[in-house]
């Protein structure tokens, strides 16, 4: 039994955790809000703050919103670095920026203890089914002491490379995510408008070589109108600026990619942050004036 602390316990973070604690670990959680009740039942034990989860533990766990966040948690008066000693390991399953990842871990690493980034896709199905994909940057003797704690929460678990590389191929997969969702919109937008049943054409397109998992999932909730957020556009918003930024520093362009951005923009300025991001198709309905099916 590993002593775990846990920061963050919303959508993702909270099934994530209730995950490790069936394994049978022990957890230390810190949450802006009151740790869901389910997990202090089952015997974890609420932190006042990020020194106290990282004194405690001997793994801290991050999964907050965005850079700033990670920043805040590690690094902030009663953060986690306060109550680092040598030894320890820190995990950010969070999805930041790579550019501050590697600062971050530097500074941990000049702590005597190891620093894995290692974002996750799958969104809350995932995370409660404990099927996550895991995308991990780190050392392999830190990977390989962490990997029985990501079996439990999900099952393609890869280590990509060094500090900072799991962020990249996070961006990497809401780059492509993204684009999905905007392909699968337009096309179910263009057949609801020509007259097809949209329902039906999904179904025709899934037996093709059209056939995708978002076409799977988010083509069902654009026809059903079912946006209640598994992941939120507001966060996947904050992934294509990382994507954006990222390519203006590295000198290259993304055109698609800002234009998947500017339509999230657009359900954003609509008041949709809070929706799915399978509501992307929102703003291409509102530039058509037409939508693919009815509530």
């Amino acid at each position: 039994m590993a002593k775990i602390g846990f920061i963050g316990l919303g959508i993702m973070g909270a099934p994530m955790a209730e995950n490790l604690q069936r394994g049978g670990h022990k957890l230390y959680l810190h949450d802006q809000k009151n740790p869901p009740a389910a997990l202090i039942d089952g015997g974890a034990t609420v932190c006042t703050s990020g020194a106290e989860v990282a004194k405690r533990a001997d793994v801290i766990i991050i999964m907050v919103p965005d850079t700033p966040h990670v920043e805040a948690v590690l690094f902030a008066e009663k953060g986690v670095a306060e109550g680092l000693t040598g030894g320890k390991v820190v995990i950010d399953m969070s999805s930041i920026s790579p550019i501050a990842t590697k600062g971050f871990a530097k500074k941990i690493n000049a702590l005597g203890c190891e620093y894995l980034d290692a974002p996750v896709s799958g969104g809350e199905v995932g995370a409660k089914a404990a099927s996550l994909t895991i995308m991990v940057g780190g050392s392999e003797g830190a990977f390989n002491d962490a990997k029985p704690l990501f079996e439990l929460m999900g099952k393609n678990i890869t280590l990509v490379g060094g500090n900072g590389d799991g962020q990249t191929t996070k961006v990497a997969n809401q780059i492509i995510v993204a684009l999905n969702i905007q392909a699968v919109a337009e096309a179910l937008l263009f057949a609801s408008k020509a007259g097809a049943d949209p329902a039906r054409v999904r179904q025709a397109l899934m037996g093709g070589f059209a056939a995708s998992r978002i076409l799977e999932v988010h083509g069902e909730r654009m026809v059903k109108r079912t946006f209640n957020p598994g992941f939120r556009i507001e966060l996947h918003q904050k992934d294509l600026n990382l994507a954006l930024q990222g390519a203006k520093a590295l000198g290259v362009s993304l055109p698609n990619t800002a234009v998947a951005q500017e339509l999230m923009n657009s359900c954003a300025a609509n008041g949709l942050s809070g929706l799915d991001h399978s509501a992307l198709c929102r703003a291409i309905e509102i530039m058509s004036n037409h939508e693919i099916a009815k509530a």
